[in-house]
């Protein structure tokens, strides 16, 4: 079993940064594969991005290119969201996910998720 918790969200303006972290409990962090997810209100829930059990591959959508980076240390069992240039569209409730083996950017192969943290993009 695999406990995820986030921290990080907050209201922050047009044009700022904010850094997300998602700690996991759990004894073998490093071979499981991470991500971020995101939903919107009255939106279904969508890829940001996912990273490597070693953190050597990364995958981002669209919206997230250019403007977030993916982290992880495997001693302290985080991961991170670096997020710049913040929009009034990246407002959501971002999303730690979990699972064993392969990165993937799809939802639905993640087993293990956290409650979410509130990012607010104010203009």
């Amino acid at each position: 079993q695999v406990h995820l918790a986030e921290s990080g969200g907050r209201l922050v303006q047009v044009g700022g940064s904010l850094r997300l972290s998602c700690e996991a409990s759990v004894r073998t962090f490093s071979n499981y594969a991470m991500a971020w997810f995101r939903q919107a209100p009255g939106k279904e829930r969508d890829h940001v991005a996912s990273i490597s059990v070693t953190g050597s591959d990364t995958y981002y959508s669209e919206s997230a290119k250019g403007r977030f980076t993916i982290s992880r240390d495997n001693a302290k069992n985080m991961v991170f969201l670096q997020m710049n240039s913040l929009r009034p569209e990246d407002t959501a409730v971002y999303y730690c996910a979990a699972r064993r083996g392969d990165v993937s950017r799809y939802q639905s192969f993640y087993d293990y998720w956290g409650l979410g943290t509130q990012v607010t993009v104010s203009s």
